[in-house]
């Protein structure tokens, strides 16, 4: 992924239509009798029926009959299905050309802020993603039947035609409906049935994807379907492909993966795995060195298979942990036991990212004492898949541009580890992979070249689906990398309109810009490289470690959530995940100077020139990480320096914010 990362219960694609458990027309509605709205709710209600969801029906019944006036003309829904959340809203409401979406606590007597959250959530969700909705006024309304709601004069609504959620009781709704019909400039007429099937094209958050995929829904349903994104189900079917063949034929076989940052290649692991771990034979695993994305996966799981499903956390835990794991876990098991490993099928995340000879070697011998041959980490998880007698299929996702820390051996020995005696196993690769975002090693791309190698359109992933709203952004931020204002600008001209992305020298200004963008529970948060020490200074910490399950899970009542903009990540806390709005702070490890970048690093009480070529990259790469990480859009905070204090004079950071500034950001 990283992703492009979906949620529960997606109902699909453009050629399938929005659900309700009930849908009619408001004429329709108000001439049945509750028993007959009734009959068919229940019917439709695939889950044991308790008599507390009829009864809230049966309110809601009652309420909407006397506050929907006759002269109105539209239609209703009840239990509406928001499918990236797999939730369903109370009811629906099409109005002319507005739509109303109503959320019931029956019995409160106040409006609870997750309750405002979750049916501002409902709006957003069908503004981002129902095509039908794209252009049309959405109002969302929480319902607290003992509640005193407040007088509205007005409604707020914001750019996007999605109102501030308003708050109602008694006999407002009628009120409420008329204002907003009133205020609502949009005065086009729609088809109800085009609205219905116009079609739904999700972009849910890896979290969310995963959580989706755990309750066995299919990444068809998950994945966007529009004609700019590469169809993940066809890289699937591939791999699957591959599977079964290898499988039949008793042969071995290895996938590389390759896609932009944010195209779903996280996302196509985690479907190979929770697909094919239903296989008794394979137990498919999905295996990442990225210990952060690990823990915020597996923790969000656990949290969500206790929520559904009334388990022990401990036996959610124990569950989730047999097919995601940490790779050097999986690697320190298979040293100590010399047997072939149960896993037929493993996918390696960020395959890039494994460890060379040196650092394997290093740091097994430093944790086991001896026993460890030199070797890289591919050449010793190679040898391990390599203990089957029959078959197996190991599955490498690749990332441009990701390798962010020392000892990263690259494309280059994870092909040294298939020559020599592995010269039978059969290689697929995507056929981008000798590109120089993915293999920088020429002898790499000599390898390549070879015909063992079976090249695949189908194994690239080539548009990022991380933000919705700019399939470009990470080729903005590829050019801004490799210092190409001019080429920079020309994006950016192409996504801002749908991808704000702003800067400031104040980091409260950054802040106030965060909060002010997201909505419901849009997530924000700040980020910042590991070597940004000086921010110190600007009141951000980056030795201050973060807990990222906490930070990407917890709520906005908890301050050690993102959403305190108090806690930074780095890029390796958040590398693999992404939020809605990012905070990026810069400090002076990567400069702009005499027209390109310089890196450097702190040391001690000052910055020294890094002139490793190697750990350049891995700088450049951290910002780049960085800078891809939000969903929506992104503030970038540029310190003004301090004349007074020589390690953050103002010159270190006004040549950051010139270059990014001529690249069209605009200043706030």
């Amino acid at each position: 992924m990283s992703l492009s990362e979906i949620s529960l219960l997606m109902l699909g694609s453009e050629n399938k239509s929005l659900s309700a458990y009930y849908r009619a027309t408001l004429s329709e509605f108000m001439r049945s009798t509750k028993d007959e709205i009734l009959g068919v709710l229940s019917s439709a209600h695939f889950q044991k029926l308790e008599h507390q969801q009829t009864n809230a029906w049966a309110y809601q019944i009652d309420y909407l009959k006397e506050q929907i006036q006759s002269e109105l003309d539209g239609r209703i829904y009840f239990e509406f299905k928001i499918p990236r959340m797999g939730k369903r809203a109370d009811c629906v409401l099409l109005i002319g050309a507005c739509v109303f979406i109503l959320e019931f606590k029956v019995g409160a007597s106040s409006f609870d802020s997750s309750a405002v959250d979750q049916v501002h959530d409902y709006a957003l969700d069908l503004k981002n993603f129902h095509l039908g909705s794209h252009h049309l006024p959405i109002f969302p309304i929480l319902i607290a039947s003992n509640a005193t709601a407040p007088e509205y004069s007005e409604v707020q609504i914001a750019s996007d035609g999605v109102a501030v959620p308003l708050k109602s009781s008694g006999d407002e709704l009628k009120k409420l409906i008329k204002l907003c019909l009133s205020q609502s400039v949009n005065s086009s007429s729609l088809d109800p049935n085009e609205w219905e099937a116009s079609g739904y094209m999700p972009t849910p958050t890896i979290i969310e994807a995963a959580q989706a995929l755990y309750q066995s829904h299919t990444v068809e349903d998950i994945a966007r379907s529009d004609s700019g994104a590469k169809n993940l189900a066809d890289t699937t079917e591939e791999i699957f492909s591959v599977i079964e063949k290898s499988k039949l034929l008793k042969e071995k076989s290895i996938c590389f993966v390759t896609g932009v940052p944010g195209a779903g290649k996280t996302l196509a692991g985690l479907n190979i795995a929770t697909s094919r771990s239903s296989e008794n034979d394979e137990h498919a695993v999905f295996l990442s060195g990225n210990g952060p994305l690990v823990d915020v996966l597996r923790e969000a799981l656990a949290r969500d298979k206790v929520a559904t499903e009334n388990v022990k956390k401990k036996d959610a835990e124990r569950e989730v942990r047999s097919f995601i794991q940490n790779i050097h876990h999986f690697r320190d098991e298979y040293f100590k036991n010399t047997s072939a490993p149960v896993e037929k099928v493993v996918v390696f995340d960020e395959a890039q990212r494994a460890w060379s000879e040196h650092q394997a070697t290093k740091f097994m011998n430093s944790k086991w004492g001896s026993g460890y041959a030199p070797q890289s980490e591919p050449e010793f998880l190679i040898s391990v898949m390599d203990r089957h007698v029959d078959w197996c299929c190991v599955v490498c996702l690749i990332g441009g541009g990701q390798e962010i820390n020392t000892g990263e051996a690259g494309i280059i020995e994870w092909l040294n580890a298939l020559d020599g005696a592995r010269a039978s196993w059969n290689v697929f690769i995507s056929d981008v992979l000798a590109d120089e975002h993915y293999t920088i090693d020429d002898q790499a791309r000599r390898k390549l070249g070879s015909p063992r190698y079976q090249k695949s359109d189908h194994l690239h992933l080539s548009t990022s689906m991380r933000s919705f709203r700019a399939e470009t952004l990470s080729s903005f931020v590829s050019e801004l990398i490799i210092a190409n204002g001019s080429r920079a600008y020309d994006l950016y001209q192409t996504l801002k309109s749908n991808y704000p992305i702003c800067l400031t020298r104040d980091l409260n200004t950054a802040k106030e810009w965060l909060n002010s963008k997201a909505r419901g529970t849009e997530r924000s948060g700040l980020v910042a490289s590991s070597g940004a020490l000086r921010l110190r200074a600007e009141g951000i910490f980056i030795k201050s470690e973060i807990d990222p399950a906490k930070w990407f899970l917890n709520d906005k009542t908890d301050v050690r959530s993102s959403y305190f903009l108090e806690d930074v990540a780095t890029q390796f806390d958040i590398q693999g995940l992404e939020l809605d709005w990012v905070g990026v702070c810069w400090d002076a490890d990567l400069r702009f100077e005499a027209n390109s970048w310089k890196t450097y690093a702190f040391r001690g009480s000052k910055w020294q020139k890094i002139s490793s070529l190697e750990r350049q990259s891995y700088l450049l790469n951290a910002y780049r990480v960085l800078l891809t990480r939000a969903r929506q859009g992104m503030v970038i905070f540029i310190p003004k320096g301090d004349i007074s204090d020589y390690t953050r004079p103002p010159d270190y950071y006004d040549g950051i914010f010139k270059f990014l500034r001529s690249t069209g950001i605009e200043e706030i």
